[in-house]
């Protein structure tokens, strides 16, 4: 993970996530704006964007419940990004390399909060 004046943010999930959905956005900004886009676009952007609030709010949660909750739906809301990252890169060969470092910033994402979901118990 990228460092920013020597602080490592592979560990900070808020961060990490952060970080995630503004290189999402800075790569739909690029995308052609044609009627696939128009309406892809907006779902990848919500759905990484939920990630993120969902942690943080997951980060203040008021109980166990709550917090188990809130991992619950961001591990959806990763697992739907992933879906469309890939449809757009489908939709836009031009950007696959692009699409292909998102996916798995998303597939890595989803496996830390499943092992965080996992051990809510």
């Amino acid at each position: 993970m990228a460092s920013e004046k020597g602080k490592n943010f592979e560990y900070d999930l808020e961060e990490r996530l952060a970080r995630f959905v503004e290189r999402v956005i800075d790569l739909m900004k690029k995308l052609p704006n044609n009627s696939i886009n128009k309406r892809m676009i907006p779902q990848v952007v919500a759905s990484t964007g939920s990630s993120c609030t969902n942690y943080s709010e997951a980060c203040e949660a008021e109980s166990k419940k709550d917090f188990k909750h809130k991992i619950s739906i961001v591990n959806k809301e990763l697992r739907e990004s992933k879906n469309w990252l890939r449809f757009l890169a489908r939709a836009n060969p031009d950007y696959i390399a692009e699409f292909r470092i998102l996916w798995q910033e998303a597939h890595e994402l989803k496996l830390i909060f499943s092992k965080i979901k996992s051990s809510c118990k």
